[in-house]
């Protein structure tokens, strides 16, 4: 199976919570893990605010990138981008969510319906889509 971690899962992983063992198990089972490349800039974006030096920040980009296929945006997933942000505001409507879904979530969706993968995560506005491995 291929499967996308997103900046979700790989916070829980980083930070060794309960979510992220079960990321580690997914790592462990030795499943094909794509990461879209805005995956890289959200991680990298979120230990800055939160204070991390460059070396470390650059240490976990290593990490993701040495156990992961890293998929650029290209004009197919460009492409399917509208259909998944659409596709998740409809989802965020359902389970009645106040934020919008992101840029960011509707490439890593675009991206696991381009490569036929599923995506890991537990941000609630992939919950319930058929290509979503729901962390809980």
């Amino acid at each position: 199976m291929i499967l996308i971690f997103d900046s979700y899962a790989w916070i829980e992983f980083f930070i060794g919570s309960r979510l992220g063992e079960k990321v580690r198990r997914y790592l462990e089972e030795g499943h094909e893990v794509v990461v879209p490349d805005i995956v890289l800039a959200e991680i990298a974006r979120k230990y800055w605010r939160e204070g991390f030096d460059k070396k470390s920040i650059g240490e976990k980009l290593n990490f993701i990138i040495s156990v992961s296929d890293v998929v650029e945006i290209d004009r197919e997933v460009a492409i399917l981008v509208g259909d998944s942000w659409k596709e998740l505001l409809e989802n965020a409507k359902r389970q009645n969510l106040k934020k919008r879904p992101s840029l960011a979530d509707a490439i890593i969706l675009a991206t696991a319906k381009l490569v036929k993968a599923k995506v890991l995560t537990g941000d609630d506005h992939f919950k319930g889509l058929p290509e979503v491995i729901f962390l809980a």
